[in-house]
């Protein structure tokens, strides 16, 4: 097989408290399907892992991104160069088990420095079967995804050095790819659950919502945690069900209000079962609020269709623009299928559009009490813009609710 191998010149000696001194071979490696290896010093959990390759942007937050459901099936490359320098912590998670399947980052993970930090990202990742890279051009990765599109690969450590690199190219070329591939069902919860903890504070960590204002029933497609955070804070009794909970198990459950969560995969494929439930919710005329994942399957339940995009949006410094009020938000994203503003219907109306490109970023139905972004109105990591957006929700149930 064709292959070319690349190595990083431009990259530092990776530091002398590199764990694996004892050899010149590169102990981690990238294996693109167009037969490029990418040589570097492996970190994390050893052993390989197959998935589309992807860039973030954010300059902070490693821990939440590295945690996010949405990201299953994705190996991460970081653009920032220092990846690992605050360390990790049991608080700064979206979800009980990281669901990304490796991290590439440029210079070596150094010993942290936060008054947070209770261990290291190279640690952290080891434990939780993250596969690590390090000693890697980013830029020049992240500008062969934008030319190219966000390529399969396998990422691989092995103290040694020891690879078969065909093997490994073999497997990035046979896997078959995010587009068409259904995700939400390995990452959604196995049972319903209540959720109190509100939003993190300096002085006091997580908090508690012990006088809701109503009950909101979170259906989990890969939800984070600080989503969840956030309707606690606004006021809701949250209740999370599983992706494929029926719509009369829901209905049971008296909600006044419906939230669809983020997750992973491609939209089209979690619509099979998800969509058939959103369309009777929204014929009930609940108020319904949609992030991410849950955003597209409103869509598709309206009737829109989704595409595959070439790079998608991952990142903490996305501008997206309220077509309501004019304002410019600065937002977290994390998505690589996006809603065909071409496909929707009548009734349906754009809200929001990323100003990168001028794709759909939120939708509203015009007459009823429906709303959905795209983008990630928690954050964690990244600005708190859009925290508003779970404030309009909780505004639209009260009046649903004649209160």
């Amino acid at each position: 097989m064709e292959t070319t191998v690349v190595t990083s010149p431009s990259v530092p000696t990776p530091h002398a408290t590199s764990p694996h001194p004892q050899t010149d071979r590169p102990t981690g490696l990238l294996v693109l399907e167009n037969g490029t290896i990418l040589e570097g010093t492996g970190f994390g959990a050893g052993g390989h892992a197959v998935g589309e390759v992807c860039f973030n942007t954010a300059m902070t937050g490693y821990q939440e991104v590295l945690t996010d459901p949405s990201y299953a099936g994705q190996i991460i490359t970081f653009t920032f160069p220092h990846i690992g320098n605050v360390g990790t912590n049991d608080e700064d998670v979206e979800s009980q088990a990281p669901a990304a399947r490796g991290l590439i980052v440029r210079d070596d993970v150094t010993a942290p420095a936060n008054f947070r930090s209770a261990g290291t990202l190279r640690d952290w990742a080891a434990g939780r079967g993250i596969v690590g890279l390090s000693g890697i051009d980013t830029r020049a990765l992240t500008r062969m995804i934008r030319a190219g599109g966000a390529p399969k690969g396998v990422i691989a450590h092995d103290p040694d050095g020891r690879f078969d690199r065909e093997a490994l190219l073999a497997a990035a070329r046979d896997w078959p790819g995010l587009e068409g591939m259904e995700l939400a069902k390995d990452v959604t919860c196995t049972a319903p659950y209540d959720w109190t903890a509100t939003r993190w504070r300096l002085d006091g960590g997580y908090g508690t919502q012990d006088a809701p204002r109503a009950h909101v029933v979170a259906v989990d497609y890969g939800a984070k945690h600080n989503i969840l955070r956030c309707l606690a804070s606004a006021g809701a009794r949250v209740t999370v069900v599983p992706a494929d909970t029926g719509f009369d198990a829901i209905m049971a459950l008296k909600p006044d209000g419906i939230f669809l969560s983020n997750g992973p995969g491609d939209p089209a494929a979690t619509a099979a079962y998800a969509v058939p439930v959103i369309r009777r919710l929204i014929d009930t005329g609940l108020p319904i609020f949609g992030i991410c994942l849950g955003h597209q399957l409103l869509a598709l339940a309206f009737g829109a269709a989704t595409f595959k995009m070439k790079q998608g949006h991952r990142g903490a410094n996305h501008p997206v623009k309220d077509l309501r009020t004019g304002k410019v938000e600065i937002t977290s994203m994390n998505h690589g299928f996006a809603v065909d503003a071409d496909s929707l219907p009548d009734g349906v109306a754009v809200s929001h559009i990323s100003l990168f490109d001028g794709t759909v970023c939120g939708l509203h139905h015009t007459e009823k009490p429906i709303f959905c972004v795209q983008q990630h109105p928690e954050a964690s990591p990244g600005p708190q813009d859009s925290f508003y957006l779970f404030e309009e929700f909780m505004t639209l149930i009260a009046s649903a609710k004649g209160a």
